[in-house]
């Protein structure tokens, strides 16, 4: 399968490399090419700069922005919350028109530190307003919930653990079940929350989720649902 990933930040490299070691072609979006590979220091998280990640990862093309979105058959919106809809704006509406569009995006607030807060909640959410924005695409919330290495590496936690996935379009979360049982996810313990706007609950996780990271000292956790 031909998948883009939109970002260059550590959540879109991992979800990347781990796409491409699965057999799919992937390429990375980028705003600027040259800028993006010009980069000489870590980013603000530590990650390497951007070519020398590519230096292990050369199958893995960087494009721009909306050349990376007429190329895949998916697309994974991996950028900064707060610029997701600049940055798919920049993909285009063409480029998404009729495709599965992947939100791993969180709307965070770091303005006052940690645990962060949410730009936009309740009544709302990111999955939602990038739906709205692009209602031709097939927008599927899902991964957000965990670290980007247990997103591709489930085993990192063990036992029994899950994952969600809302979305308008039931042929769309089945494209991305079957990604995420491809990372590892056994499909039993992959919770469909309904519609688009079980976004809500999904992104608000995340005030709990920052809470219990401090708390835990780690981001290799996560939370199962025990039913009777």
């Amino acid at each position: 399968m031909k998948i883009a990933v939109i970002g260059t930040g550590g959540v879109d490299r991992t979800v990347a490399a781990a796409l491409a070691g699965l057999g799919h072609e992937v390429v990375v979006g980028t705003r600027n090419v040259e800028n993006t590979l010009a980069g000489t220091e870590p980013d603000g998280f530590g990650n390497p700069p951007y070519a020398q990640w590519q230096q292990d990862h050369r199958e893995i093309r960087l494009l721009p922005f909306a050349e990376a979105g007429a190329f895949g058959e998916v697309v994974l919106n991996a950028t900064n919350g707060a610029n997701s809809l600049e940055a798919l704006e920049a993909v285009g509406s063409a480029n998404l028109a009729g495709k599965v569009l992947l939100d791993l995006a969180l709307p965070l607030d770091l303005s006052q530190g940690m645990p962060p807060t949410l730009t936009v909640a309740n009544t709302d959410s990111l999955g939602e307003q990038i739906q709205r924005a692009f209602p031709e695409a097939k927008v599927v919330k899902s991964l957000n919930s965990v670290a980007f290495p247990v997103m591709v590496d489930p085993s990192r936690v063990p036992g029994e653990h899950g994952l969600f996935v809302a979305g308008n379009d039931e042929d769309a979360k089945h494209v991305v079940r079957g990604l995420l049982v491809g990372f590892g996810w056994p499909a039993g313990s992959i919770i469909d929350l309904g519609g688009i706007s079980g976004a809500r609950g999904a992104e608000m996780y995340s005030r709990l989720y920052f809470t219990l990271a401090g708390v835990l000292e780690t981001f290799d956790f996560n939370i199962a649902v025990v039913r009777a």
